[in-house]
């Protein structure tokens, strides 16, 4: 057998292991005061060191999110992976459920009527929902841009816009639009790293932050 040192930590103790490494390694890199909860799980997710610099929160994002949370607001989501990841057991203990229209038949037809993308269509339904909504998009930078325009049209405001697609095409502008609506609370991921890993994992942040 060859000689690898493996660190010896009981199976509880992981996370708190991992977090206690990602602290030192982080080391004095400044993070904005009460960021670091979201930030260090990004990193913990990911095991990318990025995130250290590449989120982008808009003034009083965080205090606002936790307040809508523990009111009661619902997440939106544009990928089952993304709904899959959100520890619902907690969001449910404050009222709040969480949505992914995207596998929904009306979806599917209004995308395919008005030549959009599900993406696209899942916002407008979620527009239509009578509730205090957080959207947490992973994947779909069309959603983005829908989530801009129903907020410029006035049909929506967000308690929060989690903007963290990953990819090429569209992924860095559709980012940059959301951090344009300066009435609306956001945390971006800026560039092209991101994920629904990313996007659920920063709701489990907030969460548990509660």
């Amino acid at each position: 057998m060859n000689h690898i040192e493996l660190e010896k930590v009981l199976p509880e103790e992981i996370e708190a292991r991992s977090f206690e490494l990602i602290t030192e390694e982080l080391g004095d890199t400044p993070l904005i005061p009460g960021t670091e909860a979201i930030v260090k799980r990004c990193i913990h997710t990911s095991a990318d060191f990025d995130y250290a610099q590449n989120l982008v929160f808009t003034e009083n994002a965080v205090e606002r999110a936790l307040n809508a949370l523990k009111n009661g607001a619902s997440i939106v989501t544009d990928t089952q992976m993304g709904k899959a990841g959100i520890s619902k057991k907690t969001l449910a203990q404050y009222g709040g459920e969480v949505y992914c229209f995207m596998s929904d038949e009306d979806v599917a037809q209004t995308a395919k009527e008005q030549g959009t993308t599900r993406a696209a269509a899942s916002m407008d339904k979620a527009a239509a929902l009578d509730k205090n909504l957080i959207f947490a998009v992973g994947n779909a930078p069309t959603a983005l841009v829908r989530l801009y325009e129903l907020v410029q049209e006035g049909k929506l405001k967000p308690e929060l816009i989690i903007a963290v697609p990953v990819g090429f095409v569209n992924v860095v502008q559709s980012k940059e639009l959301i951090l344009d609506l300066e009435e609306i609370p956001s945390i971006v991921a800026k560039g092209r790293k991101g994920g629904s890993n990313i996007a659920a994992c920063i709701c489990n942040a907030l969460l548990y932050m509660l």
